[in-house]
């Protein structure tokens, strides 16, 4: 079971957004990375290919490490390292290490 998962909110720990709050996109495991709303934005120049669709500079995510992410807890409103507990009905759940409250 992996810590972070899409749909996260997730804290950048490291790097040029290094404290900003944003939720997870898209996951790459084999690659350790993972792609985050509106962090990492480098600008990108597009051609204009139809009538319709307009060309020029535009900011598109890159990946981040994982490594320099972590899962932020609603209920210590902070980053936290995950856990992970076995519930009554036999399935895994995440927990936040410091309140013990599931994610």
């Amino acid at each position: 079971m992996q810590k972070i998962k899409r749909g996260d909110l997730v804290q950048v720990i490291k790097g040029k957004d290094a404290g900003k709050k944003a939720k997870v996109l898209r996951l790459f495991p084999s690659q350790g990375r993972a792609i985050v709303e509106g962090l990492n934005l480098s600008k990108k120049h597009k051609r204009r290919t139809r009538e319709d669709d307009k060309g020029g500079i535009v900011s598109i995510e890159q990946p981040l490490a994982l490594s320099n992410l972590m899962l932020f807890c609603k209920s210590c409103n902070r980053p936290v390292r995950c856990g992970f507990m076995l519930l009554s009905d036999g399935t895994k759940s995440r927990i936040c290490r410091k309140c013990k409250e599931t994610i």
